[in-house]
């Protein structure tokens, strides 16, 4: 039976993986310190140094989970994942009870002394009980019932529950876990029905909910979900379509070099540019050049992660987990900069180690701790 502590590891966790986040991590530091200044101004009484004091201390925090979930066995974290998808249901119904609501989604628990995100301890329960669920029905994997449906008992409720106040995360979940059942040899046919049924629930949720109506048919210059209530919500103060505008004018002005760094003006004009628009403070200040070199990691990430850590798995519990990580945090990157770029609907999710953050921070530090422990058992069983 394998022990929590993997100290006595064969080999070392993959050192390119540590590299490439950190090297995320810094860039963040500095385009969150740029970014920061409107907010410190409207919120902090102008102390920027206090926001990036903030920040460093999460992203510290995130950084040392990392470390030291990557010295927790992946087997043994397997064990509690039941317990942990249960723990992660709790808290999601919580937070339609007695969530905290801000810019109009329901998505915080406060618990007075820190406010977090159940979706984010939900993302990394589900992805590691699904791992769990798939490596164990590999011999019936393509039965509908013994093999198939015990997925979707956990991973609808969950989609659902999250997908009511953040259909973002929901989407990119949806599709992290596909691409999981689909290494896992889940039958095409399965997975395709439960996209059409997916589809279905997005554009009923869409339609109930005209903030989200309003993106969507921003992003897409149609009328589609269009209500006298949808049409209110895009044209307020900053409609959605805004928010695009803006970006894509830091993209132009930072150009091929940037204009610098620290020296972006489109932060005073992006909503929350320290977070779901940082990637268009990166691309102005620092260029196409830049913004190529956050994609470059993210890519590189993606390549370590399926080609070296999942193939070189020591089972096919490490397989699937390491799958599932790996396209989780290179999925959240792209996405944030499909986003800036006007390629993907105003989202609100965060660059993963870049965007000034707090649980997401933390949940994504632990994920890649279980994706560096995956490492250090590689061809050792």
């Amino acid at each position: 039976m394998p022990s929590a502590l993997s100290l006595t590891a064969p080999r070392r966790s993959d050192r390119a993986i540590i590299g490439a986040v950190l090297l995320l991590a810094a860039a963040g530091v500095v385009a969150v310190y740029s970014a920061i200044s409107f907010l410190a101004e409207t919120k902090g009484g102008g102390d920027t140094e206090r926001f990036l004091f903030n920040h460093l201390v999460r992203l510290g925090l995130a950084v040392g989970v990392m470390g030291a979930v990557s010295l927790v066995d992946y087997r043994w974290l397997a064990r509690i994942s039941r317990p942990l998808m249960l723990l992660a249901w709790g808290l999601l119904i919580a937070v339609q009870v007695m969530g905290v609501v801000t810019n109009g989604a329901q998505r915080w628990i406060d618990l007075g002394f820190v406010t977090f995100q159940p979706s984010d301890i939900a993302k990394v329960a589900v992805l590691l009980h699904v791992a769990v669920l798939l490596a164990k029905k590999q011999p019936y994997i393509e039965s509908l019932g013994r093999g198939y449906l015990p997925l979707l008992f956990w991973i609808g409720p969950t989609l659902l529950l999250i997908g009511m106040e953040d259909l973002s995360t929901a989407a990119i979940l949806l599709a992290t876990l596909t691409g999981m059942m689909f290494v896992g040899r889940v039958r095409v046919t399965h997975l395709l029905g439960t996209g059409a049924i997916a589809l279905v629930l997005a554009i009923g949720f869409l339609a109930a909910n005209p903030q989200r109506a309003a993106r969507i048919d921003s992003w897409l210059g149609t009328s589609f979900f269009t209500t006298e209530e949808t049409a209110a919500a895009t044209y307020s103060d900053q409609d959605e379509g805004y928010q695009a505008r803006q970006a894509k004018i830091a993209f132009a002005m930072g150009g091929v070099t940037g204009r610098g760094p620290g020296k972006s003006v489109q932060r005073d004009f992006l909503p929350a540019p320290y977070n779901d628009f940082i990637f268009a403070i990166v691309a102005e200040e620092y260029g196409l050049a830049g913004a190529v070199g956050l994609l470059v990691l993210f890519v590189w990430i993606l390549g370590r992660g399926l080609l070296r850590i999942a193939r070189g798995a020591a089972d096919p519990l490490g397989l699937f987990l390491a799958t599932g990580i790996t396209c989780a945090v290179v999925l959240y990157g792209f996405v944030n900069a499909a986003v800036a770029t006007g390629l993907a609907p105003v989202t609100g999710l965060a660059m993963p180690f870049v965007s000034y953050g707090g649980t997401s921070l933390l949940a994504t530090g632990a994920m890649v701790g279980i994706l560096l422990n995956i490492s250090r058992h590689a061809d050792a069983a």
